[in-house]
């Protein structure tokens, strides 16, 4: 066995393992809380909305632990099983040119992983999210999505993939960096056309209609100094009753968008700074400084490729047998989740940091008890657990928990350490 395979193995087994051993502690954590409701959100969750959270968290934990099982087996047949080599081996058959078959190979094993996937993304939507209420999708619908996906990635996904294998072919030692600079204006345009082109195939997005929300809406962007091309709502109802809003784009395609959902169930008030939150994430620099660490990631990674492509024990090790830009490239995709999955936790406290920056500024510019009454409305109607296991939280989260993200505000509006 080569030192590379035994390292890999390695890193596959201690992720398993680890990622097993969260998940079984957040479910016991979960359990051992779910008989009461914290004392800070007694007098606004009920007892049954308690329960509903902890089974439905669970629930989603335990098809976890059998997804993982199966991505990891079909990581190994993929790579030391000999499954990328057998499908390399097939098209390499037909005499087509590199390019060609760089392209044929990584549709293919693209193509044959989103399938092996399927039957879960069925189970999440019509078993688990009808189970607890929130599912509002068709079968229609969700097959239409699926084909409209499969429609965009081969649109946009096999030319970006041809680009970047001609690079690795024909623009020598330094291609990486052509690839790079590449997969940055790829991101940066996707950033940019997403909003308007691309969500709305997707979806329904309508400038919110109620005047009263709207003027508030617009005083509160004008205080903020802040211009877009509007607040729109999206029809998220169509397929889950699960709320939410986000800040998208940038440039003149910058848009602040709210689910239908999340309207029905909030105030004016709460409306408001759950608003100024989102706007503090682009007041607060934390797009860009996301695209910054995103760019100096892909850099990184981009550079390690290079050199790896070079190296013969990479594809031997991990079962190909003849080397080749193609291989290279999937093999790469295919195991830096294992090598990286240990330092998730540095992005995972980055953006709790973001979420309480951004939550200070909406205690700036809106009244906070709405903020927390918003947030308490979400917990409730998305169903999230309100006592996660701090490891669990500190590996995964990319929001505080719910009670120290509340007690957080409260120490800010009253002066105290938000600390």
């Amino acid at each position: 066995m080569h030192i590379f395979t035994a390292i890999f193995l390695s890193f596959v087994a201690a992720t398993v393992v680890v990622r097993l051993w969260l998940s079984q502690r957040q479910i016991n954590h979960i359990q051992a809380h779910a008989a009461r409701v914290p004392d800070a959100f007694a007098d606004r969750i009920a007892l049954t909305d308690h329960h509903r959270a902890a089974n439905y968290s669970c629930t989603k934990l335990r098809l976890g632990r059998v997804i993982l099982g199966w991505e990891t087996a079909w990581l190994l047949i993929w790579t030391i099983g000999g499954g990328l080599n057998w499908v390399d081996q097939w098209w390499s058959g037909f005499g087509y040119s590199a390019l060609l078959t760089g392209i044929a190979f990584i549709c293919s094993v693209t193509l044959i992983t989103a399938i092996l996937n399927l039957p879960f993304s069925l189970y999440q939507t019509f078993a688990i999210e009808e189970r607890f209420g929130f599912n509002q999708t068709t079968l229609k619908t969700w097959l239409l999505d699926l084909v409209k996906t499969a429609l965009l990635s081969l649109i946009i996904g096999v030319p970006l993939v041809a680009a970047i294998l001609w690079l690795m072919n024909q623009a020598g030692d330094r291609w990486w960096i052509y690839a790079w600079l590449l997969w940055m204006a790829f991101s940066l345009i996707m950033i940019w056309a997403y909003p308007a082109f691309i969500a709305p195939i997707f979806n329904k997005f309508s400038q919110l209609e109620d005047a009263s929300m709207r003027a508030r809406i617009e005083a509160l962007l004008n205080r903020c100094g802040f211009q877009s091309q509007g607040v729109f709502v999206v029809d998220g109802s169509r397929r889950s009753s699960h709320g939410n809003a986000y800040f998208t784009g940038f440039g003149r395609n910058k848009r602040i968008v709210f689910y239908d959902t999340l309207l029905e169930s909030l105030s004016e008030d709460e409306v408001e700074a759950v608003l100024a939150h989102e706007l503090g994430h682009f007041k607060r620099n934390h797009i860009k400084k996301s695209l910054l660490l995103s760019s100096a990631l892909s850099f990184v990674g981009f550079a390690l490729l290079a050199w790896l492509m070079r190296s013969g024990w990479f594809y031997s090790s991990l079962g190909v047998e003849a080397a080749s830009t193609h291989a290279a490239l999937i093999l790469f995709v295919m195991i830096m989740p294992v090598f990286t999955y240990f330092i998730s936790p540095l992005f995972s406290a980055m953006s709790r940091k973001h979420e309480f920056e951004a939550d200070e500024f909406a205690h700036l510019n809106s009244d906070y008890r709405a903020l927390i009454s918003a947030l308490v409305n979400l917990y409730r109607d998305n169903a999230s657990t309100l006592t996660p296991d701090p490891i669990h939280s500190m590996f995964y989260d990319s929001h505080p928990p719910a009670t120290i993200r509340i007690n957080h505000l409260e120490a800010i509006a009253s002066g105290g350490s938000a600390d």
